[in-house]
């Protein structure tokens, strides 16, 4: 049975040759899947009868299946979707007042090893296919029945480090024939691998890239993410100003602060000016120490006092709300519980 969800629609019409002889009828098909959220060949009521029953018996319409869910009182879903091979992988859906954001996940566990984050705590298993990343999308979408008009590519895995799959789903789900959602609608979240950030700028999508940084200093970061081993902070902001030169789009920085080991007014001055220059928003996010117990959230006092010294800079600085507290909301922990 071939997985039709994720397929162009020139894939689809190769696929279903031997039964589909118009072209049209892969456009109404394409409808049913994207448009009206169907997952039965046999809902396809513009369908003759005939080719209802050959789809049905040789295609699959999505293949994930939930393995669990947890609802916040916040609204945030969190869903956890198990694939063929067994391996599964996080998606969140996240409300806020300007609608629906989805978080997906690219890979199944992650490289990067940051000591903050539970994603790859299980190592690393494979990269994720641009169809089980559209499927993410695809499955929530549906079960929900509410359209989902923004896409963060923030789960698990380095959506850099699968490139080649994580452009096809970007291009897939801009297409207006399936999702429609805008370029300026998607972030890209990267640790930092130089060479796929010049690339990514070349590809002129003008999607916001959103780099995880959590530390100005190359000494500093290297304690908190390995990825700094390979590149030094004022190689990956000289490639992050080039993405922004070539696409024309504001950065997001995100940066976890961490009690007594970057959150003092040092550390923030530091970065303020090791981000000299790069248009950019900068996102503080208490840490989630659900994973690493050792590490100790700033108080509010010292995150708004960090917060001002930016502000005062110049840099426009916010500090993320808090979703999804009383689940698993962090990446990797509802995964690593099952």
């Amino acid at each position: 049975m071939i997985n039709v969800v994720g397929l162009t629609r020139d894939q689809l019409a190769e696929k279903m040759a031997p039964y589909v002889s118009q072209k049209f009828r892969i456009k109404q098909i394409e409808e049913w899947i994207y448009k009206k959220q169907v997952n039965n060949f046999m809902e396809m009521t513009n369908l003759p009868q005939k080719l209802r029953e050959d789809l049905s018996n040789n295609f699959m319409i999505g293949e994930a299946i939930i393995k669990d869910k947890q609802v916040s009182k916040d609204g945030t879903k969190k869903f956890l979707f198990k694939f063929k091979d067994l391996s599964s992988v996080e998606t969140v859906l996240m409300e806020y007042n300007h609608g629906l954001s989805i978080c997906v996940s690219t890979q199944v566990g992650c490289k990067m090893g940051c000591v903050f984050c539970n994603s790859g705590s299980e190592g690393f298993q494979r990269n994720l296919s641009s169809s089980e990343i559209i499927e993410q999308v695809w499955q929530v979408q549906r079960i929900t029945n509410k359209r989902i008009g923004n896409i963060v590519l923030m789960g698990i895995g380095e959506p850099l480090d699968n490139y080649d799959n994580v452009m096809k789903f970007i291009r897939f789900v801009n297409d207006e024939s399936t999702f429609n959602i805008g370029i300026r609608n998607i972030t890209l979240s990267t640790s930092g691998i130089v060479p796929a950030i010049y690339k990514l700028a070349d590809e002129g999508f003008g999607l916001t890239l959103a780099l995880s940084l959590h530390a100005a200093e190359d000494e500093k970061r290297r304690e908190i993410m390995p990825i700094s081993k390979r590149y030094t902070v004022s190689e990956i902001i000289t490639a992050c100003k080039y993405y922004v030169e070539q696409t024309g789009r504001r950065m997001t920085i995100e940066y976890t602060l961490i009690k007594d080991f970057n959150d003092s007014e040092k550390d923030a001055f530091n970065l303020a000016k090791a981000l000299s220059g790069l248009l950019c928003n900068i996102n503080l996010i208490p840490v989630n120490n659900s994973f690493n117990k050792e590490l100790e959230k700033s108080s509010d006092k010292v995150i708004e006092k960090f917060q001002k010294v930016l502000r005062d800079i110049g840099f426009t600085t916010t500090i993320r709300r808090e979703l999804g507290s009383d689940i698993d909301a962090a990446c990797g922990q509802l995964r690593k519980k099952n």
